[in-house]
C-alpha cells in the first residue's frame, strides 16, 4: 500500500511516516497543500492523511480538488476539532474518514489499512505460491514450512509477486508499490533486493527473471 502523509507540522507528519514504514507501507510526506496535490497528480495513491488546516493549498481545497479529478484514493482527514460539526464537514468535503487530534497511532494504523482494502481488493490471509507462503497478520513468511526471515522491503516485494499469482511484475511497479518517491527510478535497488530474496528463500528457484518485462512466480 502507498500512503500520502500531508501535514505541516513536520515532527507530526515524520513520525507517522516513520511509524507506517515500520508497517511495510510506502510512505511519502508534504509539509503544505500545494506539495500534496503535486505528489497526488504524478502517484497513485492507496491513501491520503490529510491536515485540514494546511498552509498554502488548505486541506478542505485538496479534498475538493480529489473529488473533482475522480481520484481513488481514499482520505483520512486530520484536525484539531472533534466536534461533530467539524467531522460532518470533513466527511461532506468528501473525506473518507476523520481523525482528530491528538490520537492513538494503533488507530492511525487501523484505520489506514481499512481504507487500503476498499482500494483494492483484501488479500487473504495467507498467500500462497510455488511452496512459498505469506502469513499477513504475523508478517512470516515460509518456504516448504521453512521459516525465512524477511527484511521490509524484501517482504513486500514477495507479497507483490505472490498478488500477481503468476504474472509479470514489472520493477516500476515494485518501485511504485513497495518504494516511495525519494528512490532514484534508475537505481538497482530492485536487483538488490531481489538478490537477497532469493538467497534467503533458497534453491530451487522460483522467482523468474523475464527479461525486459520484469519478475514472477510462475
Amino acid at each position: 500500500m502507498r500512503v500520502l502523509v500531508a501535514e505541516d507540522e513536520r515532527m507530526l507528519a515524520d513520525s507517522i511516516g516513520e511509524g507506517l514504514r515500520a508497517e511495510a507501507l510506502a510512505v511519502d510526506i508534504a509539509y503544505d497543500g500545494g506539495a500534496a496535490l503535486e505528489r497526488l497528480r504524478v502517484h497513485d495513491y492507496d491513501v491520503l492523511i490529510l491536515d485540514r488546516d494546511l498552509p498554502g493549498v488548505h486541506g478542505d481545497d485538496v479534498c475538493r480538488a480529489l473529488v473533482a479529478d475522480g481520484a481513488l484514493v481514499r482520505v483520512i482527514m486530520l484536525t484539531a476539532s472533534g466536534d461533530v460539526r467539524s467531522r460532518v464537514e470533513g466527511l461532506s468535503l468528501g473525506a473518507d474518514d476523520y481523525l482528530p487530534k491528538p490520537f492513538a497511532f494503533e488507530e492511525l494504523v487501523a484505520r489506514v489499512h481499512a481504507l487500503g482494502r476498499r482500494v483494492r481488493p483484501a488479500d487473504p490471509p495467507m498467500l500462497e505460491r510455488a511452496g512459498i507462503r505469506l502469513d499477513w497478520a504475523h508478517r512470516q513468511v515460509f518456504r516448504d514450512g521453512r521459516y525465512v526471515p524477511l527484511a521490509r522491503k524484501e517482504f513486500g516485494v514477495l507479497a507483490e509477486l505472490l498478488r500477481a499469482d503468476g504474472a509479470v511484475v514489472s520493477t516500476e511497479t515494485l518501485l511504485e508499490k513497495v518504494w516511495d518517491e525519494h528512490i532514484d527510478p534508475f537505481t538497482n535497488t530492485v536487483r538488490t533486493t531481489m538478490m537477497k530474496l532469493r538467497r534467503k528463500i533458497g534453491d530451487p528457484a522460483v522467482i523468474e527473471t523475464v527479461t525486459g518485462a520484469g519478475y514472477r512466480i510462475p
